[in-house]
């Protein structure tokens, strides 16, 4: 009977772990994907972020989508995260190899990201009813606390869906042999840099009123 409810319950978690990766990756990492994008029309111009803004606030059924899409998922791929933190047992002060450090990181990074894309959701989304605008967030953006959380908040988040890619395409057998797990690293790793360079971009952008793509697109 104990080996049949241990069976049972080594199912449920290898379920709920592989919809941990997944979740991380499809729709949080489309969502990241998306928002980084749509915040770039920050570089462009303050009429062009705002324009951008507005459309995504006209999207069909946008309650339905930002719910199902975004918001359920970032909670169960956090508090489940949480729970795997929780339970997690590192022996990085014992062994201080790579593989120790990057589940370290991870997991420190998922909780800051977390409490960042929390705060995020309810300072641009809530409390502005939908409505935010470029010159709510320039402003925002100009305190000193702001700012920095921002940075800390983007630097985590890039770091934690690139490594996370890497870990979705093990345990999902994406990514089998050693060369295919080597090639998955780096693409994570570039996906983090990538992410990180466009994020911190956008925060001088807003911080400086700085537009260094207003030319090349010409918007």
């Amino acid at each position: 009977m104990a080996t049949r409810a241990a069976a049972a319950y080594s199912r449920q978690s290898y379920i709920l772990d592989k919809l941990h990766s997944l979740s991380g990756v499809i729709p949080i990492g489309a969502f990241l994907v998306e928002h980084f994008w749509s915040n770039s029309y920050a570089l462009v111009s303050p009429a062009a972020y705002n324009h951008t803004s507005e459309e995504l606030q006209g999207i069909p059924w946008r309650l339905f989508v930002e719910l199902f899409g975004i918001w359920l998922p970032i909670l169960y791929h956090g508090v489940y995260g949480v729970y795997i933190w929780w339970v997690g047992k590192s022996n990085l002060a014992q062994h201080r190899w790579m593989s120790n450090w990057m589940y370290f990181l991870q997991r420190w990074t998922g909780i800051i990201a977390f409490v960042f894309i929390g705060w995020h959701l309810w300072t641009e989304r809530f409390a502005t009813h939908g409505m935010s605008d470029y010159a709510g967030t320039a402003t925002n953006m100009q305190k000193p606390w702001y700012a920095i959380f921002y940075v800390v908040g983007i630097i985590a988040s890039s770091f934690h869906l690139g490594n996370g890619l890497w870990n979705f395409a093990c345990k999902w057998g994406i990514a089998v042999s050693a060369r295919a797990q080597k090639w998955a690293a780096i693409f994570g790793a570039v996906v983090g840099i990538v992410f990180t360079v466009v994020g911190l971009m956008i925060v001088a952008g807003f911080y400086w009123n700085w537009f260094p793509l207003n030319g090349y697109i010409g918007r």
